[in-house]
């Protein structure tokens, strides 16, 4: 089923530099892939949501509203639930939980166009490596930091960040200056990495020390940092990864990641990890492809990593008991 809804909302005149203006197929329409596909959106790219039904008739009834720190909007944006459709974009943003990487890239691949890039916007460091020993689809990694949640079918909450880093891991050549432009000029800044690597093991490092602590704390990342006996956790957990990525060769491109962690509570006070959402939810988390790789990394390279599998069997011991409750509002 495909939909569009743009005939039934005013017009929106947009941003996007019409030689960066390929279609957009963005394959996940969960927080992150409503939040970044409905920036692109409102800056008058040609996007389309591909996700699950009720995601999907909601923004064909209602269209997508983006509750954001700055605005609140209606955005049009088309959607489906085929994954066909993608084969019509030069972008195609994948934006699946990590436990469905290789199902899902197996499904699009023979629904992408010849030179289609395909960016990986997911937590943990070996997405796009999963994605290509699966399907053979040569993606991008992309570093992506922001709080949000869906508060409603087709309702995107904002409440921190929104920026992205990205870098060609795998060495495919691709020219990622106009990606970086085309999200820029929808208001998404976008750094181009030289040392990808690196910046995805800094944002899995965050995501260890923060995503699992506050799911069992059910606290907001502020409280996490705040609070003495969850700071010198955080510390463990930083100090458990940094000796992980040095001993698999990583370059950290920053000196301090402890100082680095606790700095992220500065612009994302409010938020409460995506690990915290889903338990709220009852649904599976992705604490396998953060502390637990770690757990992983550390048992292949002869490094015990206490702290970290400790959580990760805390949270997999919550997961199994979790009861959906109300949507998790990251605010």
């Amino acid at each position: 089923m495909i939909v569009d809804p743009r005939a039934a909302l005013p017009d929106y005149t947009g941003t996007v530099p019409p030689d960066h203006s390929s279609r957009i197929a963005v394959v996940g329409a969960g927080a992150v892939g409503c939040y970044f596909g409905g920036m692109l959106a409102r800056a008058g790219a040609d996007v389309t949501l591909i996700g699950r039904p009720h995601y999907v008739e909601t923004i064909a009834r209602e269209a997508l509203f983006l509750d954001t720190l700055r605005f609140q909007q209606q955005v049009r944006v088309s959607a489906s639930t085929d994954l066909s459709v993608a084969r019509r974009a030069g972008i195609v943003l994948f934006c699946v939980k990590t436990f469905d990487t290789e199902d899902a890239a197996k499904a699009l691949q023979p629904h992408l166009a010849p030179g289609a890039v395909v960016v990986s916007l997911q937590n943990g460091v070996d997405n796009v490596e999963r994605m290509r020993s699966s399907a053979g689809i040569g993606a991008v990694p992309a570093v992506v930091y922001v709080a949000v949640a869906m508060t409603a079918p087709g309702r995107v909450k904002h409440s921190g960040r929104g920026d992205l880093i990205i870098g060609d891991l795998l060495g495919t050549g691709c020219d990622l200056a106009p990606v970086a432009a085309m999200f820029t000029s929808a208001d998404v800044p976008c750094r181009l990495s030289d040392n990808i690597a690196g910046d995805l093991w800094t944002k899995m490092i965050i995501n260890c020390a923060y995503n699992a602590i506050s799911a069992l704390g059910r606290a907001k990342y502020a409280r996490l940092v705040a609070n003495p006996w969850t700071r010198e956790l955080m510390k463990q957990v930083t100090e458990e990864a940094v000796t992980i990525a040095r001993a698999s060769g990583v370059r950290l491109p920053e000196p301090d990641m402890v100082d680095t962690v606790w700095k992220l509570a500065d612009t994302m006070s409010g938020a409460t990890s995506s690990t915290a959402q889903d338990i709220a939810r009852g649904n599976r988390t992705e604490i396998d492809a953060l502390n637990g790789y770690l757990v992983r990394q550390g048992a292949q390279l002869g490094v015990p990593v206490p702290v970290n599998q400790t959580l990760h069997a805390l949270v997999k011991l919550l997961e199994e008991s979790a009861v959906p409750t109300a949507p998790a509002k990251n605010n």
